[in-house]
């Protein structure tokens, strides 16, 4: 009489988090990696990224994402990518690519072109009115360059 093989339940391990805590989130487009990469945030960054991704959808109909090189990327079809997240130990980095563009700009400066910074902090908050104002106007300008197609 033959051994019944048993079924083990294969289960995806917890996404690695990288140093200053940035999950590691294969590359991918869409509503998904978004979401895997928010669950993954540690702690209080993941309540800062839902905040920032239902701002982003809900400012900006039709806005296209994707997760490249561990980050959420947001962009519009015909501009390219206009926004980015990225974890680090003490804040969310938020990038605003045409960021100086922006009045006002967002307040931490770049030694890249036009980009510009958000730092959220877990003391600070984000100032939701302040980010949607960027975020639509970020949204209406051309994107980051040699990022790929949008």
């Amino acid at each position: 009489m033959a051994a019944k093989k048993s079924k083990t339940r294969v289960t995806n391990p917890a996404p690695r988090l990288l140093s200053g805590g940035n999950p590691q989130i294969g590359r991918g487009d869409g509503d998904e990696p978004i979401a895997a990469y928010i669950a993954a945030m540690p702690g209080w960054k993941s309540a800062v990224g839902r905040e920032i991704d239902d701002i982003v959808t809900r400012t900006v109909p039709g806005v296209r994402k994707a997760v490249k090189w561990n980050s959420p990327f947001y962009g519009v079809a015909g501009h390219g990518w206009f926004l980015a997240l990225h974890c680090f130990t003490g804040y969310v980095k938020v990038t605003f690519f045409a960021g100086a563009r922006l009045d006002p700009p967002p307040p931490e400066p770049s030694k890249v072109g036009d980009t510009r910074y958000l730092h959220i902090r877990e003391d600070g908050g984000l100032d939701a009115a302040q980010f949607e104002r960027w975020v639509r106007a970020a949204s209406r300008l051309p994107g980051g360059e040699g990022l790929g197609p949008c």
